[in-house]
């Protein structure tokens, strides 16, 4: 896609506010440029990212990851000698070269990122994914990405068909040993990765359709990690981090190599156990962490079960961050008022941009209410259908999201261009009235999807989540939308929920709750 960085600051075609070029209709970023190295350099995403270390180094004892659960950790001078150690191993006993492709199958682990970062280093492409897919979703996967190697847990190993070079155990002594017996000081030699080779295989959420392959390269994610390094604010100690978001899903990876690229720690949650709300604030509690990843559904625990967070100590929390999906500003609020000195971040993001596009960048830009944030700087696979859908014939790509950018340049999400309710002709959008929905102090989430009518086409269906013992009523809260909208978009079909199916990076799955109000107009 063309560079969202205007080179001419002065240019006086550009809003200074919102980054809008009025002679090409196009939105520049804002924020300072990021210098990026020469294209033509040869550079995995591990060589910059060690750079970056090596000309920064964190202290000796400064932990990379910590395991949530077993408190295990891996120190930075540790992280590099099993990168290495383990890109010569590979090397050595599958014969692992540039160009091949891994699948990946395993539940968050400390180990996941130096699989990840010595993957990369060989110039072998990284396809991480769901450890709850079926088997035919991982054939699925295997025929897109088409990987000569898996690397996998006992549990999810036998999901995996027969590959080239077999499945590697991550969870077992083998591994452990191909991570502490390599030759890691001749772990790269004759490696020469490009950075437009393909560096990750992520898998779109298939939310809206089947499951896709998005090829992202080694300048994609070097440029993902130049722009977070460029915005970093000056403290005075190092941020912990604590990622409860899935690692296979381009959030919780991109979250682990920003972090690495910076030095700073990440407690990872997940691993097969449970993880719920009380583990979660025990952690930030023994930790001290101050920044946390999560996905909307834990937003809504911390809204919903308010009180399980009492008792902990929560002072060194100073940021949430949430991606995958919106938050309505009922939920922020709702949070903010029981959590008033931690901000609220989020994001606005797709897989084929590795991650955030948009994002608010401290204090400020967290209140303004709504907002994903400003334009961050510098800015499909074996499928040419989906790719020709997505992008025009200008290399622009369709995110099929609609949203608008205000007057000083932030943005904001509307809805699913496909997911509008057409009723009589009228177009309407099924965020506007969740937002209003989540703004009753009764009602803890929402969605709104097209129920089939046969005179009017489709009319708004309502699922809800209420508040845990509340007692309203389908009447109270169809009354209390049709005070504030038109008389096209009031919910005509509401029911409550005891929570919404939602896949693992917390996005709501809509098809299924379609499927529903389907079934419903049938009967």
């Amino acid at each position: 896609m063309p560079p969202n960085h205007d080179p001419n600051p002065n240019n006086p075609s550009v809003d200074p506010n919102t980054g809008f070029c009025s002679n090409t209709m196009t939105f520049h970023t804002r924020r300072s440029p990021v210098p990026l190295p020469p294209e033509s350099a040869p550079l995995s995403v591990t060589d910059y990212v060690f750079s970056l270390l090596n000309s920064s180094p964190p202290p000796p004892t400064a932990s990379a990851f910590i395991d949530a659960g077993t408190r295990h950790r891996i120190l930075y001078s540790d992280l590099i000698l099993r990168t290495r150690n383990l890109v010569s191993s590979l090397r050595t006993k599958f014969g692992l070269c540039r160009g091949d492709s891994a699948l990946i199958i395993s539940p968050n682990s400390i180990c996941t990122p130096i699989l990840y970062f010595s993957l990369f280093s060989l110039g072998v492409a990284v396809s991480p994914a769901n450890p709850a897919s079926t088997i035919l979703e991982i054939k699925h996967y295997v025929q897109l990405s088409k990987p000569v190697i898996a690397f996998a847990t006992l549990d999810t190993a036998p999901k995996i068909p027969a590959l080239r070079y077999g499945t590697v155990h991550v969870d077992s002594v083998e591994f452990e040993l191909l991570m502490e017996n390599g030759d890691g000081a001749k772990e790269a030699e004759g490696i020469q990765v490009s950075q437009s080779d393909v560096a990750t295989i992520l898998y779109s959420s298939g939310t809206t359709g089947r499951v896709k392959g998005v090829e992202l390269t080694h300048r994609n994610w070097i440029a993902m990690a130049a722009s977070t390094l460029a915005l970093r604010p000056m403290r005075e100690t190092p941020p912990i981090h604590l990622c409860t978001v899935p690692l296979f899903h381009v959030y919780g990876f991109a979250y682990c190599v920003r972090a690495v690229a910076m030095g700073e720690t990440v407690v990872i949650a997940g691993g097969g156990r449970r993880f719920g709300l009380g583990t979660m604030c025990g952690t930030i509690e023994e930790f001290r962490v101050s920044h946390v990843a999560v996905a909307p559904p834990v937003i809504v625990a911390m809204v919903r079960e308010s009180g399980v967070m009492d008792g902990y100590d929560l002072s060194s929390l100073e940021a949430i961050g949430s991606g995958g999906a919106p938050l309505r500003k009922g939920l922020i609020e709702k949070l903010g008022g029981r959590l008033p000195k931690v901000m609220f971040a989020q994001a606005y993001g797709l897989t084929e941009t590795v991650g955030r596009v948009f994002s608010t960048m401290g204090g400020t830009e967290c209140e303004v209410e709504g907002a994903t944030g400003k334009l961050m700087p510098n800015w499909y696979i074996d499928d040419e259908e989906a790719t020709m859908a997505t992008l025009d014939s200008e290399g622009w790509l369709r995110t099929g999201d609609l949203c608008y950018i205000d007057k000083q340049g932030f943005l904001f999400f509307v809805d699913r261009i496909k997911e509008l309710i057409k009723y009589k002709g009228y177009q309407v959008a099924p965020a506007e009235l969740e937002h209003l929905l989540q703004s009753h102090p009764d009602v803890v989430e929402a969605v709104v999807v097209p129920f089939p009518d046969e005179e009017s086409g489709q009319v708004p269906m309502a699922f809800v989540v209420k508040q845990s013992g509340s007692s309203i009523h389908e009447s109270q809260i169809k009354d209390f939308v049709a005070k504030q909208v038109a008389p096209y978009k009031i919910i005509r079909r509401l029911m409550f929920l005891d929570s919404l199916p939602k896949n693992a990076a917390g996005k709501v799955l809509r098809k299924e709750l379609i499927k529903m109000a389907n079934a419903i107009s049938k009967l």
